[in-house]
């Protein structure tokens, strides 16, 4: 598989199929799953940060079960835009794991959602910081995703 423009990626999706928004952290990645007219973004899940393998594999069954045709992955740009060590791990992360689970792929710019994630839940949600820990991951992805199609719809 390749690493995809996300308008190529949506338009290449067959209808009806739902695109998987991640977030990769450092000890987990946020999932979240779109539905199946590609407008609206939900949190789905956390998956711990492994081997390529095992992320490949739950990311693979994720997309069988859901009906998902296609991923949306969280791409850590330096604030002024620039492709950072970050940025670049993260372009060699997407291409690997889209190759390894059969998925097109393609990255949208992931500066400051899971800020603004925290700043919502701390300010709407009124959670904890150990309740917000529980859901930053896949709220941050939902967040991205949900950035990802408004930008590309139309």
């Amino acid at each position: 598989m390749a690493v995809f423009n996300l308008r190529d990626l949506r338009a290449s999706l067959p209808r009806g199929q739902r695109l998987i928004g991640l977030d990769p952290g450092s000890k987990t990645i946020g999932v979240a799953l779109t539905d199946v007219t590609l407008m609206l973004a939900s949190p789905y899940g956390v998956i711990p940060r492994g081997k390529l393998k095992a992320v490949a594999a739950e990311i693979a069954r994720i997309a069988a079960k859901e009906g998902a045709g296609g991923l949306v992955v969280g791409l850590p740009l330096s604030m002024d835009g620039s492709v950072g060590p970050a940025a670049q791990a993260a372009q060699d992360w997407t291409a690997a794991l889209s190759e390894a689970c059969g998925l097109p792929a393609a990255l949208w710019d992931e500066r400051l959602s899971s800020s603004a994630v925290n700043r919502m839940l701390i300010a709407e949600a009124d959670l904890t910081r150990a309740k917000r820990a529980l859901v930053v991951d896949r709220a941050a992805a939902a967040y991205m995703l949900q950035s990802a199609l408004d930008a590309t719809r139309g």
